[in-house]
């Protein structure tokens, strides 16, 4: 009989509530047999509030209670560069499936050249075959190709296509005469496409944080949304139909009381309880409230980095800033990693009065992919930004326009001067200083000047 996949991805967050972790583990371990496969598709180590103050190392304690048979890369899993994720690779017992990740020019030593394989000496492969109550099913995994330019910690790293890579394991794993091909991508909505241009059977997805079930091109594509809300279970039996997806809500399943223990543990020992301010009137920080202009946590965030540096602006970009519950009442260590959950610096930045009207205008959604219908940036006090249907009309500091040729210094996340997915016009050479990692200046912020963000009319909508 064709087996069972049990499927997780974007597990992320997750680890922060010791008792949603220990939920999903305990509703692997339940619905898991002889007949089933345990596949993960990516993000499953970072990011996160334990993910960042342990390098990704408390995913460990959910993998050692699954162990799961297969897994690949999602682009956060590179958050603390090729040397951690390597690292996990070794101590964790499922096999790392990966058929687009390589060693670029500038590789680690002992890598014979470019191109070579990531992780290959740790265990990874590019696709491998496993035998399953009778069944033999195909596993290769993929990664998003714009990882490299998105995330500072895949630097040395190539992505290369993954239709091409897919095609190529695929061929290798019908030469072997196996029931089924069984795609662990974390591409989002680049399944489709890879669904049209391969023969694959099966493609798990991520990236993407809605849940999916659909069939393309003869091919089931599925993904159970993130933060461990969810877990499917496919019947290939059933397979292309969408009759072969059961969703499994995690909520409901059984405690894993040694995986929520773990995470409970390694809370306390890394001091992320510790009280560092009180917020009276709750601070949202939803997608609809970050995306759509001025708010109240970006305000927070952004005049934490320009108190911190001094500088003459703050700036957050919108998708730096985490979902989850408000900021209320005791505000802890944890609370304020959970909103930034990044190992990055605040880095301080030089740019011209013209360059830094550029960057206000690229905040308008025109230059970030994918998301163009959103407003990208948080400022700090004392910055206007006038807006009308066309875009950015008006740049304001203190009340006085931004003059061309006149340095400006800017506060902001490092992350930002590695990507070109948003705010092109800062580069390396502008930056002048790194600070603190992101939450710590905002720790010290609070407990210096407490957490009372107010909108001001930062970003103004004028008529044309």
């Amino acid at each position: 009989m064709p087996p069972r996949l049990l499927h997780y991805s974007d597990v992320e967050n997750a680890y922060d509530d010791p008792s949603r972790i220990g939920r999903l583990a305990g509703l692997v371990r339940s619905l898991r047999a002889d007949d089933t496969l345990v596949l993960g598709t990516g993000d499953n180590t970072a990011p996160g509030v334990l993910s960042m103050v342990s390098t990704g190392r408390q995913a460990l304690d959910f993998f050692g209670a699954v162990a799961p048979d297969a897994d690949t890369f999602g682009n956060h899993d590179f958050d603390y560069g090729p040397d951690a994720i390597t690292e996990i690779v070794r101590e964790s017992p499922q096999t790392w499936v990966s058929a687009n990740v390589e060693w670029a020019d500038d590789g680690p030593e002992g890598a014979e050249s470019a191109g070579e394989r990531f992780g290959h000496e740790a265990g990874v492969v590019p696709s491998t075959v496993v035998a399953v109550d009778g069944s033999t099913v195909g596993l290769t995994g993929v990664t998003e190709p714009k990882t490299g330019s998105m995330c500072p910690g895949a630097t040395g790293l190539t992505f290369t296509d993954p239709v091409a890579a897919v095609r190529r394991e695929t061929a290798r794993l019908r030469e072997r005469e196996v029931d089924a091909v069984v795609v662990l991508s974390h591409l989002g909505s680049g399944d489709d496409e890879l669904a049209r241009e391969t023969d694959v059977n099966v493609i798990l997805g991520g990236h993407v944080h809605s849940s999916r079930s659909d069939r393309v091109a003869d091919t089931l594509l599925t993904r159970p949304g993130a933060n461990a809300r969810g877990l499917l279970e496919i019947d290939l039996e059933l397979a292309p139909s969408t009759d072969a997806v059961t969703v499994h809500e995690v909520g409901d399943g059984p405690l894993d009381e040694s995986v929520a223990d773990a995470m409970r543990t390694r809370r306390s020992a890394a001091g992320l309880d510790a009280v560092v301010g009180h917020v009276d009137d709750p601070i949202t920080r939803d997608r609809a409230v970050k995306h759509t202009g001025e708010c109240r946590i970006g305000n927070f965030i952004a005049d934490a980095y320009r108190w911190a540096a001094d500088a003459d602006v703050g700036l957050q970009n919108s998708g730096g800033i985490r979902e989850g519950p408000p900021l209320a009442g005791e505000v802890t260590v944890a609370d304020l990693v959970s909103v930034v959950p990044f190992d990055e610096p605040v880095t301080v930045a030089e740019l011209t009065g013209r360059e830094l009207r550029q960057l206000c205008r690229e905040a308008d959604g025109e230059h970030v992919q994918a998301v163009a219908d959103r407003w990208h940036a948080h400022v700090s006090s004392g910055l206007t930004i006038e807006r009308n249907g066309s875009g950015v009309e008006a740049v304001r500091l203190d009340g006085a326009p931004l003059s061309d040729d006149v340095t400006y210094t800017l506060a902001t996340t490092d992350y930002l001067f590695h990507t070109d997915h948003e705010f092109p016009v800062l580069d390396e050479h502008h930056r002048v200083e790194r600070l603190s990692t992101q939450y710590e200046v905002l720790a010290t912020y609070a407990r210096e000047q407490g957490i009372d963000p107010a909108v001001e009319d930062r970003i103004r909508h004028v008529s044309e």
